[in-house]
């Protein structure tokens, strides 16, 4: 059986839309969320919100109080380790609320 010369991973043409019409930044947020998922147990992760990405500025909103004050004062080390994950070049701050 011979391929066609224009087969696409699912993904590739995921992100190649992305890049189209502009929503790189959406698309880099449910990847964040899904890491978060696999990171923290689901009791936790029920507790956030939302993530978003806005302008290299990654903003978890998260219902908990507790959980909240523990992102914020392990802030450096959640920043970094996004960085690590996802790229210098794609978040420059976070931001909890």
């Amino acid at each position: 059986m011979r391929k066609k010369k224009r087969e696409f991973q699912s993904s590739e043409l995921v992100k190649s839309f992305a890049r189209i019409y502009g929503f790189e930044d959406k698309l880099l947020a449910f990847e964040i969320k899904d890491f978060l998922h696999e990171y923290l147990n689901d009791a936790l992760f029920s507790e956030i919100e939302s993530v978003n990405l806005n302008r290299k500025i990654l903003e978890i909103r998260i219902k908990s109080p507790l959980l909240k004050n523990d992102f914020r004062m392990r802030k450096s080390f959640f920043l970094n380790k996004f960085k690590e994950k996802f790229g210098e070049e794609n978040i420059s701050d976070l931001q909890i609320s």
